[in-house]
Parts: structure tokens; sequence; C-alpha cells
């Protein structure tokens, strides 16, 4: 393999697509995201880029394994049960497939991303 297989992974590296999450997911706000996704494999298992969102609270169901490393801003991650965990720039984390729950954005938050769909 060559160094083209290589992907650099930011903003200016693809356009970016906005998005809302389903209005019956939003629960407070306006919880707007940008995706920029830089990378998939070629089986389209396992792929990376950087998401934005804005302020507010949305349902989240994951199918997949995520890893983030919060660039900017701050957010809250709360499970079914209620139970909580505060992120904020420089936070790096793992949410596991299977995990549902609210995707709380304090501040205009920025993360890197990589996901692992089974």
């Amino acid at each position: 393999m060559s160094v083209s297989t290589i992907k650099r992974i930011g903003t200016d590296q693809t356009d970016a697509e906005k998005y809302l999450p389903d209005q019956e997911k939003i629960l407070a706000g306006n919880p707007s995201q940008l995706i920029w996704h830089c990378y998939d494999n070629k089986d389209e298992t396992f792929g990376a880029g950087i998401w934005q969102g804005e302020p507010g609270s949305h349902k989240v169901s994951y199918t997949e394994e995520e890893v983030c490393f919060l660039l900017e801003g701050k957010v809250v991650v709360a499970d079914e049960e209620g139970n909580e965990i505060s992120l904020e720039k420089g936070d790096m984390f793992a949410i596991p497939a299977g995990f549902s729950g609210v995707w709380t954005t304090i501040e205009t938050a920025k993360k890197l991303y990589v996901i692992y769909e089974k």
C-alpha cells in the first residue's frame, strides 16, 4: 500500500454535512450538528472524522462502538437511569454499542471520533 491510502482527519479535509436529530429525539434547544466524515475502510465498518454540536439535548442510541476526543466545549451524557457523566475539552472517552440515553451539549462542542460498526 502507498502513502496515498493515508487520510488526514480534519474539517479542511471534506465538506461538512449539517443535520438535526430526528424531531422526536430532540428534548431541548436546537442541537444542530455538523459532521466532517473523513475516512471509511473499504467495507465501511470503521470510520473517523470530526463532529460539532450546538447547545441542546437529544436522545441517542448507539449501534456502533465510538471513541471520542473532545476538542472544544462541554457535554453531559446520561444513561436511561439518569446517571450522568460530564465531559469537556481534553477528555477522551469511549461509548459502547448498545448505549442509549441523552446527549446534552452545554457549550458548542467539537470532537474527533473513531467508530466501529459491528
